[in-house]
């Protein structure tokens, strides 16, 4: 884990506490949760909080903020977000990443170039996205990933979301064609899942997708 300050009171001055924002480059499979855990025994105080959870697959910036730098958390959250990620397609899983158990498979063979363009693009602007299942999303005062876990059939409401940027940079075909990969940059406002997105794209093109990297590489101000 990597991290670098951006400003705070000096930690030996009278009579007050270390206060600030400490850009974290998470790495693969910390939890949000491990980040504030490190910082909080770094740091010596409990006051400490993220602006916005990265999963554990994912990598990359993780706003944390330390004392009275807490209270700056909850505007940063409602920014903007841009990760760069790689789409699998040709696959299902049950948490739409490579994290969960793949629950249907189909030939990408057909997948082309003009074919993702166009759903892409249907993909981008402002959109209604349904958040995957396995998520941190409250259903009746309990996480929608817990329900899961517990054997419940679990589907959240669509919710508006906006994708400013939705880039296809490279397309490579896997397994004799069988499945492709996509990888991709996104920008997009707060609340966008970039996993279901992952999700969404696959079954426009009808073969089922999902994510197999993330990364989250900057925030930025709400358009």
């Amino acid at each position: 884990m990597s991290a670098r300050s951006t400003g705070g009171q000096a930690p030996d001055a009278p009579g007050t506490e270390a206060s600030g924002v400490v850009l974290v480059d998470k790495p693969q499979g910390w939890t949000s949760h491990d980040v504030v855990g490190r910082v909080r025994r770094l740091a010596g105080t409990r006051k400490v909080g993220h602006a916005g959870t990265l999963d554990p697959m994912a990598t990359g910036l993780l706003v944390v903020g330390v004392n009275k730098a807490t209270r700056l958390l909850t505007a940063i959250t409602g920014t903007d977000k841009t990760y760069t990620a790689t789409i699998r397609l040709g696959q299902s899983t049950v948490t739409d990443d490579a994290e969960g158990e793949v629950v249907q498979t189909r030939l990408a063979n057909a997948v082309t170039p003009e074919r993702v363009a166009e759903q892409v693009a249907a993909l981008t602007g402002e959109i209604l996205q349904a958040p995957s299942a396995v998520s941190a999303v409250k259903v009746a005062g309990r996480r929608a990933y817990d329900r899961v876990r517990a054997g419940e059939d679990v589907t959240l409401d669509a919710r508006p979301v906006t994708v400013h940027e939705f880039t296809v940079h490279e397309l490579r075909r896997l397994d004799g064609g069988r499945l492709v990969d996509l990888d991709v940059t996104v920008r997009c406002s707060s609340g966008t899942y970039i996993r279901a997105l992952a999700r969404d794209l696959g079954e426009a093109l009808e073969n089922g997708g999902h994510l197999t990297a993330l990364r989250r590489s900057a925030r930025a101000s709400s358009e």
